[in-house]
């Protein structure tokens, strides 16, 4: 039953992955969206980096953070999307009538999204060490920066599953994704908490979770080792993932009762 069981999540994943590669919406937005908006803020921005305590001189660097966790929301619009056309084209009442388990389905469409996640992520970083930035932690925080990536495109990847499920309508996912954005903006994306003056935006991105997402990612690219930042990252983005893929298997048993 197990090697059924991941025999399936294969087949699912590599449906999900080579659908995702056949359409370009899909695949050119989350990686020129957030690498264009990186080149406009480390640009614009950059006298920031005079500011007293700022944490480096490369507003480049601060910012590079930004669009591993931007990929990683733009998983959720495409994971939420694609599960939604599978539940209004009548796929998942097929797969139904199929000994495919419940807990394959959603595996196979998240296993998906992490790989493109991992791709983006790499993408992500080599643009940015080739536009100088550098890799303060170096070829093994590389590597737990692309696993740190995975994580956080498995719980947004989730996330989007969760809605689809749920909402069974494409339109309604795309329509709750700019909600996901604001927890992008307010966050320290731009500046250091410490350094926020306002005080609601400050007290707000200091409650929101995406904030410690994007100072893990930044500790490895600046700083180094940061085992508290790292730790925050890592523990938001497991809860995140635990929580969304527990709240998608309880919607998915009531989608799959209905059908």
């Amino acid at each position: 039953m197990t090697g059924t069981f991941w025999m399936q999540v294969a087949q699912l994943a590599r449906r999900s992955i080579v659908r995702t590669i056949r359409q370009p919406a899909h695949v050119f937005p989350p990686l020129i969206f957030p690498l264009g908006l990186l080149a406009v803020n480390a640009g614009g921005l950059a006298p920031a980096t005079k500011l007293p305590g700022f944490p480096t001189d490369s507003f480049l660097a601060f910012a590079l953070a930004v669009p591993f966790i931007q990929g990683a929301l733009f998983a959720t619009m495409n994971a939420g999307t694609d599960l939604a056309r599978d539940i209004q084209t009548g796929f998942l009442n097929r797969l139904a009538l199929t000994p495919l388990r419940g807990g394959a389905l959603v595996a196979g469409l998240l296993s998906g999204v992490v790989v493109m996640g991992v791709v983006q992520a790499g993408v992500y970083l080599t643009v940015g060490l080739l536009a100088g930035s550098g890799l303060a932690s170096g070829v093994g925080g590389a590597l737990v920066l692309l696993g740190l990536s995975a994580l956080v495109a498995l719980g947004f990847g989730a996330v989007g599953a969760l809605l689809a499920l749920r909402t069974g309508s494409g339109e309604s996912v795309q329509g709750l994704f700019p909600l996901l954005f604001v927890f992008l903006f307010v966050s320290s994306m731009n500046l250091p908490r410490n350094l926020i003056e306002i005080d609601w935006f400050r007290f707000a991105a200091t409650a929101n979770p995406v904030s410690y997402l994007i100072e893990g990612i930044r500790s490895l690219v600046i700083t180094g080792w940061d085992g508290q930042a790292l730790a925050l990252a890592f523990g938001v983005g497991t809860a995140l993932a635990a929580v969304a893929l527990a709240g998608s298997a309880v919607a998915l048993r009531g989608r799959m009762t209905r059908t």
